[in-house]
């Protein structure tokens, strides 16, 4: 089965794009996968196109010798545009191996170790995480603890309004309900990022997320060891050879691999394999939409030491658009498929609609004009 063609979407839901890809073979089968816009989507669109040229006339089959010939061929380690592009095609080629077979992916990749997937929905507001909870069935949901506008309010002010934050939101969902806490890699200091840890451990957060910048493995490894709550990050590492360093140094208590930027999905097994052994557990990144939801759902069905994973609702608009049925959501967890493949179609005719716009991410300024970290 030879890969004929390699096919890029880039759909606009509204101030960011979603980069999609599809594999096409001469068997008249397909396979589609998610990039992660990780901001110049004409850049991740351009190397799909380039890696399009090594890969036209290859079996579509042979995906480690695929994908070591997208990486290995590049030379030097790939960054977000690289690696981007890399999973999102890995993704499609998992689909059509899968539909070529007649089984979902996650039986090519261990098979079911779980019924249903368990998920978690990011909320803003008190109004947001009722409505989770109360309405949506949701068992967990994740927030950020830092006010609005707390870029530029006095550090003090920050951390009262985050314990006021998280009391209001424990009182409200009750000791039964999972929060996980969010600060986005925006806080520089690890002794900062200590503090706020300790105003928000007395509500026991599930999870304690990207809690400083991701660069120094070893500046987390040290605030790791001195927090009372479990540390995640992983969202802007790729590949195994940066999860090898975040397990090495004892840096986290939760790895969060995104499968479409991480690698792709063999990747993140590999990340998950590796992980288990160090008795640390798996709550993949996934804030994209359906396609990549998708992808990780036959990720977590196959991987024992996964625990939970982000959600996106998909409703109405370019997201629910973009295909022909998404994953089904039930009581907090979404069910898992049992169709060939990942078990979703893009809706090519629909996404037309929603094309490209140039967006960027709008810088933070803090209160002094400085640039801080979004």
């Amino acid at each position: 089965m030879q890969i004929i063609d390699i096919q890029t979407f880039v759909v606009n839901i509204g101030g960011q794009n979603r980069v999609l890809v599809k594999v096409l073979t001469d068997e008249h089968l397909h396979g589609i996968g998610e990039a992660y816009c990780v901001g110049p989507d004409e850049a991740t669109v351009a190397t799909i196109h380039y890696f399009k040229d090594w890969l036209r006339g290859q079996d579509a089959m042979r995906i480690e010798y695929l994908w070591r010939l997208m990486y290995n061929g590049s030379r030097f380690p790939g960054g977000s545009v690289i690696n981007a592009a890399i999973s999102g095609i890995e993704h499609a080629l998992w689909d059509v191996k899968a539909k070529k077979l007649g089984v979902p992916v996650y039986e090519l990749i261990g098979g079911r170790c779980r019924d249903k997937i368990r998920v978690y929905l990011g909320v803003s507001t008190l109004d947001d995480a009722k409505r989770a909870v109360e309405e949506l069935g949701f068992t967990a949901v994740k927030t950020g603890p830092q006010p609005p506008g707390g870029d530029t309010m006095p550090w003090g002010k920050v951390l009262r309004e985050a314990g006021r934050k998280m009391e209001a939101l424990r009182k409200a969902l009750g000791d039964e309900i999972d929060i996980a806490i969010d600060p986005h890699a925006k806080i520089f200091e690890p002794a900062r990022s200590l503090e706020l840890a300790e105003v928000v451990q007395p509500f026991r957060p599930l999870f304690y997320e990207e809690p400083i910048r991701p660069e120094n493995v070893e500046a987390m490894a040290r605030l790791h060891d001195k927090l009372h709550v479990p540390l995640a990050t992983g969202e802007t590492s790729y590949t195994k050879y940066e999860f090898r360093d975040l397990i090495a140094a004892g840096a986290a208590d939760i790895l969060q691999p995104d499968l479409c930027i991480v690698g792709g999905l063999l990747e993140a097994k590999k990340i998950a394999a590796m992980a288990e052994a160090a008795y640390l557990t798996i709550a993949p990144h996934n804030p994209l939409g359906p396609v990549a939801t998708a992808v990780a759902t036959h990720f977590a069905a196959s991987t024992p030491n996964f625990v939970i994973l982000e959600y996106r609702e998909v409703t109405a608009g370019p997201l629910r658009d973009m295909i022909i049925e998404p994953m089904k959501y039930k009581d907090g967890y979404l069910e898992i498929p049992t169709a060939p493949g990942f078990g979703i179609e893009l809706n090519e005719k629909a996404i037309q609609k929603y094309p490209a716009k140039p967006w960027r991410r709008a810088p933070v300024i803090e209160a002094d004009g400085g640039i801080g970290y979004i």
